[in-house]
């Protein structure tokens, strides 16, 4: 009973964690506390690989804790020059990346245009779809990002649900009309 008025107040994810549980019982713990932290569950990243990219080391370690919660496999890094590299390296299926960060030394400035723009010079990393957050001037960057080929765009503080629901369709595992539903 508590389960039927709790997944009333809730998105249609609680209602795949009932699922999931009648279904799988031994998930049936995991489900539950996903469901009261409000988060989902470890399962549902897939071993997915993503990379994080943001001058703020507590942005990044928070970004990590979250999505590894979530079953993703996550790399980080701070510097723009090393993208690229990184990316690669990891194998990542998707990219988060901040508009506004430091890093990288030389003659080039990067910021998360020039990584866009440097990603789009190598096919197999051009096709690595990237989600843009900044904490800066969204109005002035929104248009501009998503010109340059990102698949979403947020606002800092990132709300994990709606990262979520950009991120699972850009990776291929669920169309987005199933989030809306």
């Amino acid at each position: 009973m508590s389960v039927l008025l709790h997944l009333a107040a809730k998105p249609r994810q609680d209602i795949r964690l009932l699922e999931a549980k009648e279904k799988l019982p031994f998930l049936a713990k995991e489900a539950e506390g996903a469901a009261a932290a409000n988060e989902p569950p470890a399962t549902i990243g897939k071993d997915r690989r993503i990379l994080v990219v943001d001058d703020n080391a507590v942005v990044l370690k928070a970004f990590k804790l979250k999505l590894q919660a979530a079953g993703f496999i996550v790399s980080t890094t701070a510097d723009g020059a090393t993208v690229a590299s990184e990316a690669e390296q990891a194998n990542a299926e998707l990219i988060i990346l901040d508009i506004n960060f430091s890093g990288g030394g030389g003659s080039v400035h990067w910021n998360g245009f020039t990584v866009m723009q440097w990603l789009r010079r190598f096919p197999h990393l051009a096709k690595i779809p990237v989600i843009v957050i900044t904490g800066g001037d969204a109005a002035k960057s929104r248009e501009k990002a998503m010109a340059a080929g990102a698949v979403a765009f947020f606002e800092k503080p990132v709300d994990f649900k709606e990262l979520m629901g950009a991120m699972l369709p850009a990776v291929g595992d669920v169309p987005a009309s199933d989030l809306k539903k």
